[in-house]
């Protein structure tokens, strides 16, 4: 502690403090921080690692060791890859959070110290001034005070504070300064309570809803395969060693494996690419829910506007000029005081090169007369300039039009103060200033363009409902203006609301099955960031609203907000090709392993060489992460039904190409097992095939593909094709039937084309 020369003071003795510092704990809210080896090992702990799981242990106690090893290697590369980028971001995050300790000064021993904020204990008495920031809630009993709470309470104008009345912890004082007794530390703060609610608040993840639907349906399928082929067996009396193999293949087959690991790339990819423009993921599910983002509820203060006072309007009374109105409004001005009012009239006046008379005398603002005034010479006289409550100068100046035209100020929300300078005892009234609080420069343009998007645009205030509809005119919010007693109402603008309401407000538009994304900067805003499956934190953001937001802007603006809805929407246009090609993928590997077993009484493909298709296919088509897309215009969601329809249409005509295979391989009177290196090169080229035909919605040379993904498919080509001409793991195929297999899979693709751009119409509209 360092002791400072001060007064002496009546406060709680080092020893008491100390007692009390033991009993209630320190002056912080404690952050809940998980593992990282408990955190990796929730990976596994969800639906589709838990089939693979399964499969895994049956396979192990078959003593099928590549299959086995096959599937541990997916388990592990999903949970790596999806721990690593999460990892990442939160310490990015940790960095941003990294900030000085607050001091504060407090009376102990019967003289004045400082000490840090966290060893406030209750019953302390504290001193604070201009610039410092509230270490506790307490009780001011000496001094006046001017505070800036917006970070608590989303009021963008200070508050004064005096005598009897509470000054709450994280406020920031603007001006004076108090002394006061704290009656409130760590979670038992106005601060910490708001904290404790961000942790009761949390979204469901929506993507692990979209592959649990597509699992059920294919793993439907599967059961009804695996039952026709066990009554088979059971009829021709087969060995169950044989069967029960093929069967656990067609689980492999069947469950998306690479699907969640396929969805964390493209959701990483993205997240690196976003930060880039400022915009840091902390949860990568966001980057999909972003995608489907219906309704945006964005915080007024500090983030569609700048947090600060600026002059609005004008009027000035007759015989008089804006120059000379504004000059005597500087001259009861003075940068030195920090007050918001008085900086917005001096950069008004910076900004049109003003110049008043030299001030010989200056009194700041007192809330008890509610008025600064400045005195300067003019013609040998003393003149005073005088700026402050429209009714008190106005009655200072005995005019009688004051109050109609600051009513008239005041409707657009606005805080309006009169002007008034004259000889001394004789000031007259020269017109009245109206200071808001101005949007920021691309608030207007961003919420335009979100709304071209389909995203519904809230704006969601702590102010009284005419500033709210003055800012919501200037940023083209169209629709109701709503107080808190109509949260529950379709509206555009959410006015006079408290930090608990925001929270309920998102809460309500999820159960009307919206998803819906949330901007904010305080610690008010927290509760309702960690609810909202988009919770967006903006630049100025404080500590607590970064650690409870889902994506956290480090530039200042609100373009980082529009770019994760692009790249959120060109993900899901990614990963609906992905999903589509893996479910006409299983669909076709499935029925042709089980209908060729059921017809021809024998495998078409060795279960080695259709977990081999797995590598083939799968990993290669996750290349799809970086591929060229156009995002979607309108919000995206998932319609698992038609998806599966549509995929299921398109899996039958690729089931027609590969029983073609097989019968034109028979016909060619291969043997066996070069027959089923035929059937997996089938299966291998049709998948790639399939590909480039379901990425475009419209024909597939609409737009071309990416670097990755053509890269990728012509290795594959190449290293299967090898491994078939040379017979590793596989019997050989001559190459010329190879060539011809291949030219056949692109004519067949080219004729698909032209009956598959009408049926994936249904899945953008």
């Amino acid at each position: 502690m360092n002791a400072t020369v001060t007064p002496s003071c009546t406060g709680l003795s080092q020893a008491d403090a100390q007692k009390l510092l033991e009993q209630i704990g320190p002056n912080e809210v404690a952050e809940k921080k998980e593992k990282p080896w408990k955190l990796f090992l929730l990976k596994f702990w969800a639906p589709v690692p838990w089939m693979l799981e399964a499969t895994f242990v049956l396979e192990a106690v078959l003593q099928k060791w590549p299959e086995t090893i096959v599937i541990a290697l997916l388990l592990l590369f999903n949970g790596i890859l999806s721990f690593s980028q999460e990892r990442k971001a939160q310490n990015a995050l940790s960095l941003l959070r990294e900030r000085l300790r607050i001091q504060a000064k407090v009376c102990r021993d019967g003289s004045w110290t400082e000490v840090p904020a966290s060893e406030l204990v209750p019953g302390d008495l504290v001193h604070v001034r201009m610039g410092d920031i509230v270490p506790a809630d307490m009780t001011v009993s000496d001094g006046q005070v001017s505070v800036d709470q917006s970070a608590l309470t989303g009021e963008s104008m200070p508050v004064e504070v005096g005598p009897a009345k509470t000054l709450y912890s994280a406020a920031i004082i603007r001006r004076g300064e108090a002394t006061g007794t704290v009656t409130a530390t760590g979670s038992r703060s106005y601060f910490g309570k708001t904290a404790e609610l961000v942790r009761s608040a949390g979204s469901k993840s929506h993507l692990e809803e979209l592959v649990l639907s597509i699992v059920r349906y294919l793993v439907a399928m599967d059961v009804l395969l695996v039952v026709a082929i066990l009554t088979y067996a059971m009829v021709e009396n087969l060995p169950i060693g044989t069967i029960l193999p093929f069967a656990l293949i067609l689980l492999v087959a069947s469950v998306p494996v690479a699907l969640p690991a396929t969805f964390t790339l493209a959701t990483a990819i993205a997240s690196l690419h976003l930060a880039h423009r400022g915009v840091l993921v902390t949860r990568l599910a966001a980057v999909e829910e972003a995608a489907a983002m219906r309704d945006l509820c964005s915080d007024k203060t500090g983030t569609l506007t700048q947090n600060r006072l600026s002059l609005a309007a004008l009027d000035v009374w007759d015989g008089h000029s804006k120059e000379e109105l504004l000059e005597m409004a500087l001259v009861a001005s003075d940068a030195s005081t920090q007050d918001p009012i008085d900086l917005a009239i001096l950069a008004e006046t910076q900004k049109q090169h003003l110049v008043p008379p030299a001030r010989v005398d200056f009194v700041p603002f007192d809330p008890a007369t509610k008025r600064s005034e400045g005195t300067f010479q003019k013609e040998g006289q003393v003149y005073r300039a005088l700026k402050g409550s429209p009714q008190v100068i106005a009655a200072y100046c005995q005019d009688t039009q004051w109050q109609e035209r600051t009513e008239r100020l005041a409707k657009t929300g606005a805080r309006v103060l009169a002007v008034a300078a004259g000889p001394d005892g004789h000031p007259t009234l020269l017109g009245l200033l109206a200071l808001a609080d101005p949007i920021r420069p691309d608030a207007k343009e961003v919420v335009g363009k979100l709304q071209e998007l389909g995203v519904t645009v809230r704006m969601v205030t702590g102010d009284s409902a005419p500033t709210a509809e003055s800012v919501a005119k200037e940023l083209g919010l169209v629709g109701a203006i709503c107080d808190r007693e109509k949260l529950g109402n379709d509206c555009a603008v959410y006015a006079g609301v408290f930090p608990a309401d925001k929270f309920h407000l998102v809460q309500g538009l999820q159960k009307r099955n919206s998803i819906v994304g949330m901007t904010g900067d305080g610690v008010n805003d927290a509760p309702a960031l960690k609810q909202a499956e988009m919770g967006v934190a903006v630049e100025s953001a404080t500590d607590v609203a970064k650690a409870a937001a889902s994506l956290v802007l480090t530039t200042p603006g609100l373009e980082g907000v529009l770019d994760a809805v692009i790249a959120g929407r060109r993900v899901y246009q990614r990963m609906l090709t992905y999903t589509l090609n893996k479910i006409v993928k299983v669909f076709q590997v499935a029925i042709f392993l089980s209908l060729g077993f059921l017809l021809f009484h024998r495998f078409v493909v060795t279960p080695l060489l259709v977990l081999l298709l797995l590598f083939a296919n799968d990993f290669v088509t996750m290349s799809l992460a970086e591929d060229h897309v156009q995002p979607s215009k309108k919000p995206d969601r998932w319609a698992v039904r038609t998806l599966v329809i549509s995929s299921l249409a398109i899996a039958v005509a690729w089931l027609v190409y590969i029983f073609a295979v097989y019968w034109i391989g028979s016909a060619a009177h291969l043997s066996l097992d070069s027959l089923q290196t035929l059937d997996f090169l089938g299966l291998v080229f049709s998948g790639l095939a399939n590909v480039f035909l379901v990425r475009e919605r419209h024909h597939l040379w609409a737009s071309l593909p990416g670097t990755f993904l053509l890269t990728a498919s012509l290795i594959d080509i190449l290293v299967v094709s090898g491994m078939a001409v040379c017979g590793w793991i596989m019997s050989p195929v001559p190459w010329e039937y190879i060539a011809i297999l291949l030219l056949a899979t692109i004519a067949y693709t080219l004729f698909l084309d032209q009956i598959k751009v009408p049926m994936l119409r249904r899945l953008t509209r």
